[in-house]
């Protein structure tokens, strides 16, 4: 069998695995009928009915690589220019959900580990391929069940996953980013209480929906302390290098020196985001008749934060906004987690991406400002990476469809992923 990284994807899209409900199951069954027919051991852990985590090896021995990818993907949502569950190829492009959020990344993982069974190098080491459940709603059926009952099965020395940024052409140079840390979460939930009445008359009672409004437009005010972490200093100065600023970043210019990456205004206000902790109300909830002023209302809050911020600073930051009337629970908290850049597996999957994108290219370490299952890996003392290669030449516009409409990848880019695992993988474990 001699499939081509983009059939895979097409395949791959086709299972529908929308999450909620997930469905991975689907994926595992597409892949054990796949690894079975080529003899390469592999095996599928479900943490609950129909939520399958799957896992195949390619060698033996004490060196251990892990290519992680998620087999579940967001809903869909109306208004696209084609089915989002058709895994069309046309003009060199693949088409449907999941095509940048995972299941390209996968179908290259797939590839890679299929050819080098194929070719039949020999490695010193084990290739471990995962592709788990659950990502997009936390992890809980996916890495996260597997590091809590099972995590000799996806351990490794180091772990190659998404969550890297897609290349940006600055000055005409070409550069490739790896992700090596993300931010932190700290979800939270605002009550606002107040007393009910008849709404005939609401002078009688306290609206909590007019207290909660007042809150929020208090919040939206919100100005929050620069803070540059070395990872993101390192990366805004070589940017700013690039484009041919001298000037040295400060806490004080770091915005006008962002605002000068006039390439890719997505990229530079996801730039912006590594540099403080963001705050964005994204839920409100109250009420439950018009003719009755509301007694209850709540908001919820998408909260990222930087090393150095705890759930302590995101109270105290919200109350110095909100004040008394609010009541504020953190009820969703994650500390951001890191992989050093300064590390030769780092260093390993920067010279491999040169080696295959070419040695003009410029490759820069950066952190996410959501979240990848890599956290679950780091917490577990695994270094994990994040990469989002692409081809030169790929349509940029296409990064703004990932969670979006109308998602695609070209095949180039398909391949030059493939080819980016199948190097770094005999190279490691050559």
């Amino acid at each position: 069998m001699n499939l081509t990284p983009e059939r895979i994807l097409a395949d791959l899209i086709r299972l529908n695995t929308v999450n909620p409900p997930g469905n991975e199951n689907k994926v595992a069954g597409y892949l054990k009928e796949l690894f079975d027919s080529t003899g390469i051991f592999n095996e599928i852990i479900e943490s609950e009915i129909n939520r399958a985590n799957f896992i195949a090896r390619l060698g033996s021995g004490s060196k251990k690589l892990l290519f992680l990818s998620h087999s579940d993907v967001v809903p869909a949502g109306d208004g696209w220019d084609f089915d989002p569950f058709s895994g069309d190829i046309e003009n060199g492009v693949v088409y449907g959900r999941g095509a940048l959020d995972c299941k390209g990344l996968m179908a290259a993982q797939i590839y890679a580990v299929l050819r080098l069974a194929r070719e039949g190098a020999p490695l010193n080491g084990t290739l471990i391929f995962a592709a788990t459940a659950d990502e997009e709603k936390g992890g809980t059926y996916g890495v996260k069940y597997l590091m809590e009952n099972c995590p000799e099965k996806i351990r490794a020395d180091f772990a190659v996953n998404e969550g890297g940024e897609e290349p940006l052409i600055i000055n005409g140079q070409m550069i490739y980013f790896i992700q090596v840390g993300e931010k932190g979460t700290a979800w939270s939930k605002l009550r606002a209480r107040g007393k009910s009445c008849h709404g005939s008359v609401p002078t009688l009672g306290e609206n909590a929906v007019v207290k909660m409004v007042r809150a929020l437009n208090a919040l939206a005010g919100y100005k929050a302390k620069i803070k540059l972490i070395p990872e993101v200093s390192l990366l805004i100065k070589e940017l700013m290098h690039i484009k041919g600023i001298t000037e040295p970043l400060t806490e004080d210019n770091v915005d006008r020196l962002i605002d000068c990456i006039e390439e890719d205004k997505g990229f530079r206000e996801t730039l912006r985001a590594m540099t403080r902790m963001t705050v964005s109300p994204n839920i409100i909830e109250g009420g439950s008749k018009t003719n009755v002023v509301p007694e209850d209302c709540s908001a919820e809050v998408d909260i990222r934060i930087l090393p150095g911020q705890d759930k302590e600073y995101v109270l105290s930051e919200l109350q110095r906004y909100l004040g008394d009337e609010i009541e504020i629970e953190v009820n969703n908290y994650a500390a951001p987690t890191f992989s050093t850049s300064q590390s030769n597996y780092y260093r390993l999957i920067e010279n491999v991406t040169r080696e295959v994108a070419g040695s003009d290219i410029n490759c820069l370490p950066h952190i996410s400002t959501g979240a990848t299952d890599s956290r679950f890996l780091r917490n577990a003392g695994i270094p994990a990476y994040g990469i989002g290669h692409m081809a030169r030449g790929f349509e940029s516009e296409a990064r703004n469809t990932i969670h979006g409409k109308n998602e695609r990848i070209d095949v180039a880019s398909l391949h030059l992923k493939a080819e980016f695992l199948v190097t770094l993988a005999k190279q490691y474990l050559s």
